[in-house]
């Protein structure tokens, strides 16, 4: 599985310094660091999704409800900052990670203690949560005059050189390296999707694995709504809608399988940002949305087979026919 995913990650990498050196015989100036490096603040709220739906789909789930949750928990930020800019950045900051831990929590519940599918469940509160983002909101949006300067100005902060935004994912990155490399919960995850049987005789509560990864996934989509909002400077019950499928294609490209059990950090990252450079520079070279669109979507189709193929290769034939 290790040798793998690291085959994976290097092929990855290769095809998105490929697609770079392509993009850059047309225009020349996208191939340059500044340039590269904002491509990667770009997709730097992508990237923290994808690690999410990564922890989820390891364990043969899915969370098809992280763009709404993003949009809900984004209104709920930008509202409470409006209506009281004396609230420190920071708290808001840990208001939409809590609210959007709940959200994810009560995804979690609903696979792990009534045992409906994964599917089935954030299908339901995709539609669920961007209702409620309309209830909250009234159908009004929240613009940059009724936001606070400093809730604003944090993603922009460069340190180093570097947007906050993009600081937010390398240290998403590293935590969520740490996490499935180094805990306990880490490898439950792991284990959970790579033989749900076996886990359970080793001492794994699989629902609860399942429901702690939901509560992950909510968690960076909560963060991701403050960092949208703050982004782009808009809130309303749009924000976000569809992103969920972009969410799961950087995962699916980056390796992570859907059927559970492989899958790496840098694989889901290199994945979101993969995407990221086809968005941000197929419309810069002048090619229409259609092409962007079927270029993603053959980007997945292969993705999905090289899974698959890598997959069966790892698989062992266990018992065979006795021979007459």
């Amino acid at each position: 599985m290790k040798a793998l995913a690291k085959n994976r990650e290097t092929w990855l990498l290769a095809a998105i310094a490929l697609l770079v050196a392509v993009i850059a015989l047309r225009f020349p100036a996208f191939a340059r660091p500044g340039n590269l490096l904002s491509v990667f603040n770009d997709t730097s709220i992508l990237i923290i999704l994808a690690l999410g739906q990564m922890a989820v789909i390891l364990t043969r789930s899915i969370d098809l409800s992280m763009a709404s949750n993003l949009a809900f928990t984004g209104m709920a930020v930008a509202m409470t900052n409006a209506a009281y800019p004396e609230i420190p950045v920071v708290l808001l900051i840990v208001m939409a990670m809590a609210v959007g831990t709940a959200l994810g929590a009560l995804n979690g519940a609903l696979v792990w203690k009534l045992g409906i599918p994964p599917i089935v469940v954030t299908l339901g509160t995709l539609t669920i949560f961007r209702g409620a983002t309309f209830v909250l909101s009234g159908g009004a949006w929240v613009n940059a005059d009724q936001m606070s300067q400093g809730f604003i100005a944090l993603p922009r902060t460069a340190i180093l050189g570097l947007p906050m935004l993009s600081w937010f994912a390398i240290a998403a990155i590293a935590a969520f390296h740490l996490l499935m490399t180094r805990t306990a919960l880490g490898r439950s995850i792991y284990a959970a999707g790579i033989n749900p049987t076996a886990a359970v005789y080793a001492g794994i509560d699989v629902g609860r694995t399942k429901f702690l990864a939901f509560c992950l996934s909510g968690m960076v989509a909560g963060l991701s709504g403050y960092l949208w909002i703050s982004r782009y400077v808009i809130a309303s019950v749009e924000v976000a809608n569809g992103y969920e499928l972009s969410i799961i294609a950087a995962c699916v490209i980056g390796g992570v399988s859907i059927a559970g059990g492989i899958g790496s950090v840098a694989g889901a990252g290199l994945g979101a940002l993969f995407l990221g450079i086809i968005g941000s520079a197929l419309p810069v070279i002048n090619i229409s949305p259609f092409w962007q669109l079927a270029i993603s979507g053959s980007a997945i189709i292969l993705a999905v087979v090289l899974n698959a193929r890598g997959e069966r290769r790892q698989g062992r034939i266990i018992l065979r026919r006795a021979e007459a």
